[in-house]
């Protein structure tokens, strides 16, 4: 079998564009195309100018620093959480602490076994593999990945019906690392190849503030300490976010004010953009009320909820929910997603119960639930 012609020197195979399901929502985690023009700019480029996960860093640089005695690639990585929290920027810095090249590509484009004896043959010793959304590669290429990830080897078919032949092909050794939003949906067996699992969880306050103030001064925009704060406050626990929001306050701070970045012009751009005090926009909002004033708090099935405020569910799942449920305004049970306290007080709403002494009415059952197409 020929080998697809090898990518040109500093190029990687073409990734599908990210898809957002709301282009227009400053809080959504997932990355726009001009996310992905800017961050080149503001991603850090060593370990060590990485700003928070400080487990996790500690752990790579002792997994980096071992790699790099043995003279031996670096055991296969998957990085899991929700997006927009530096899991590409961890693959590529991975890369240059090692000093070898990196492959980029994601798993819907990797389409047929094919595909990835391309990209696996043109590796270069200890080379790296990035894998985003490997959680959406096809069963088939995921069964050739196997063999190559334990032996290095890829077992070919040739032909068809009596003509039909097998031939092995010896790789490089080099490292996979995997990228993925949502590792409940991997399979045993490819998550059991990983010798390094690793997950990035929401970032603190004081990490993002860090991270806003070092974006600002690459992208030459003066920005006051109380306004990264506010930034950062707001930005949903994610790097991401955060850059974006900078952004579109810096815009607002060139055309309303006089381009500086202060905790007054912050508090009035965020305004605009409709992100409150807690970083819900009117997305997060709508749901919670649906939640409540619809089903009056809850159980309710994510499914139904999807219907209601015309999402898919996945999308609730992967992007809305995480966020919500950590910061408390939403909490999963047996029977559905529930409405918190915290959510009734944030909408301005009265608990179940309130002002009458008596305890919430029972809810009849919930209506079966709404199938998906």
């Amino acid at each position: 079998m020929a080998n697809p012609r090898k990518p040109a020197p500093g190029r990687s195979p073409k990734v599908g564009p990210a898809r957002p399901e709301h282009p227009d929502r400053v809080a959504d985690p997932a990355a726009f195309p001009e996310d992905l023009r800017e961050e080149a700019r503001l991603r850090p480029l060593a370990l060590r100018e990485f700003v928070g996960q400080p487990a996790l860093k500690q752990q790579l640089d002792i997994f980096l620093e071992a790699a790099r005695r043995r003279g031996e690639a670096l055991d296969h990585v998957l990085f899991h959480g929700p997006p927009g929290l530096g899991k590409t920027t961890l693959a590529t810095i991975l890369a240059r602490e090692l000093g070898v090249e990196i492959t980029h590509t994601s798993g819907p484009v990797v389409e047929r076994p094919g595909d990835l004896a391309g990209l696996l043959t043109n590796l270069p010793p200890r080379g790296i593999l990035f894998i985003d959304e490997i959680h959406r590669m096809s069963p088939v290429v995921e069964e050739y990945l196997y063999p190559a990830l334990e032996d290095f080897t890829l077992d070919i078919m040739l032909d068809r019906g009596p003509s039909a032949r097998s031939l092995k092909i010896n790789l490089e050794r080099f490292t996979l690392v995997g990228a993925t939003t949502r590792s409940g949906l991997l399979s045993s067996p490819l998550r059991a190849r990983f010798g390094v699992t690793m997950r990035l969880d929401y970032y603190d306050p004081e990490d993002l503030a860090r991270i806003v103030t070092r974006s600002a001064g690459i992208l030459k925009v003066a920005v006051d300490a109380a306004a990264a704060r506010e930034i950062a406050r707001r930005a949903r626990g994610t790097p991401r976010v955060a850059n974006r929001l900078l952004r579109r306050v810096r815009d607002f701070a060139l055309i309303k004010a006089d381009g500086a970045v202060t905790l007054g012009v912050t508090r009035e751009a965020l305004r605009l953009l409709e992100v409150d005090e807690r970083g819900l926009d009117e997305m997060d909002r709508r749901l919670l009320d649906a939640l409540i004033t619809k089903y009056g708090g809850g159980p309710v099935g994510i499914g139904t909820l999807a219907v209601v405020v015309g999402e898919e569910a996945g999308t609730l799942e992967d992007v809305y929910e995480p966020f919500l449920i950590q910061e408390g305004f939403i909490k999963r049970t047996t029977r559905g997603r529930e409405a918190t306290a915290l959510a009734y007080e944030h909408l301005g709403l009265p608990p179940p119960g309130a002002g009458n002494g008596e305890p919430p009415a029972k809810r009849p059952p919930e209506q079966p639930e709404l199938p998906l197409r």
